[in-house]
């Protein structure tokens, strides 16, 4: 690990004093010389020497500022051009003094927060979008899905083939989920946000679930820290969620995996990883690279709140995927088995309710998703 780094000041300072009292002992010393070897001709030796001197101390010095100032400047200035001009993944690099490394940390916490910003304009105009398609669709599609339900019950009634009749209602029930969801998606949310247990909202889903067996083959347990604050939410869209991110992990874990689902006080930092958990080993580590995760722009830096996770043992999900697997139909499960809506009703309704959700590699091995609302009554 490497020490602080100097103050562009005292570098200066120190630099420059040690210049100035080189020059004047070279100066003297030159004199003497001058003196000693033609002391017919030491006048103009002396303006020789000094003048070489002058030289190698002008250069000397140029190199030096350039290096601790103006090469430095440049590359500020030239990434702050590169954002400017729309390039939100430029970054500055470090700096060898720390008053340059902070403009330099400044500049990139900057960008981050424009690049937080355009991503939840963005993010707001596709969910604005894409709910007016939903519901659209859902409308268009369930009128007449209706009526093929009733031709259906006709084709019952006079004798069709059973296995025919049987196929048609399984497919009309898959199309019913999928509009169904739909308008899960779509449908907004206007009960007020009031302050929740995020405690007792991560037990109740899980208890929910065991109770109706749904952990019986598999590893489950939470991990709940001490002192849980409140959040700003809707309880019952908050259970549902923990339900449906609880069974995909389930359908995601092998037989006697393991399933966690927990709550704990964050302090929201982009590159931050989770504490230790309290089934950890004492000298367990967890490396953990840094990563973008998202944001609000009414987020500050080290914002107070609640962290909930459901981490699991399946195969995870890779790096690529990691901001696709919120959007709209898109699903990595087998034909048949899931609509791909499921998670975007998540991401929707973690957004509606002023928190974000993310996806990163789990301790168990599989995938952890996170979500992170800010505290609503400070303890």
């Amino acid at each position: 690990m490497s020490g602080p780094k100097p103050a562009l000041r005292v570098e200066l300072l120190f630099y420059l004093t040690f210049l100035a009292a080189f020059a004047i002992l070279v100066g003297v010393a030159t004199s003497q010389l001058a003196l000693a070897i033609a002391p017919e001709r030491g006048v103009f030796l002396v303006v020789v020497f000094v003048a070489a001197e002058v030289g190698i101390f002008v250069l000397y010095g140029r190199s030096l500022v350039t290096r601790l100032v103006l090469r430095p400047l440049s590359r500020v200035m030239e990434t702050a051009d590169a954002v400017a001009d729309g390039d939100l993944a430029a970054r500055a690099p470090d700096a060898e003094t720390r008053d340059f490394a902070t403009l330099a940390e400044r500049l990139n916490r900057m960008t981050d927060r424009l690049l937080d910003a355009q991503s939840q304009l963005v993010r707001s105009e596709k969910l604005a979008s894409i709910g007016r398609l939903a519901a659209g669709v859902a409308h268009e599609v369930g009128n007449p899905l209706g009526a093929v339900g009733t031709y259906l019950e006709v084709l019952r009634r006079r004798g069709a083939e059973k296995e025919v009749t049987e196929g048609m209602a399984r497919e009309l029930e898959r199309l019913d989920r999928i509009v169904r969801s739909l308008l899960d998606y779509a449908r907004p949310q206007e009960d007020p946000l009031v302050p929740v247990d995020a405690d007792r909202i991560v037990r109740g889903a899980f208890e929910l679930l065991r109770a109706q067996g749904a952990f019986r083959n598999v590893q489950a347990s939470t991990d709940v820290g001490l002192h849980v604050p409140e959040v700003l939410g809707r309880a019952h869209v908050l259970e549902q969620t923990l339900v449906n991110l609880l069974l995909n992990a389930v359908d995601a874990t092998p037989p006697g995996g393991a399933i966690i689902i927990g709550a704990r006080r964050w302090a929201y930092e982009p590159g931050q990883s989770l504490p230790k958990r309290a089934s950890d080993p004492g000298t367990a580590h967890f490396p953990r690279v840094s990563e973008r995760r998202p944001a609000r722009v009414e987020f500050a830096d080290g914002q107070p709140g609640t962290l909930i996770f459901v981490a699991d043992s399946g195969p995870g999900v890779p790096p690529a995927d990691r901001e696709k697997v919120f959007e709209p139909f898109y699903t990595t499960k087998e034909p048949g088995r899931g609509t791909g809506l499921g998670l975007a009703i998540v991401a929707r309704s973690v957004h509606d309710m002023g928190g974000v959700v993310w996806v990163d590699g789990a301790r168990e091995g599989g995938a952890a998703f996170k979500l992170f609302f800010p505290i609503a009554i400070p303890r």
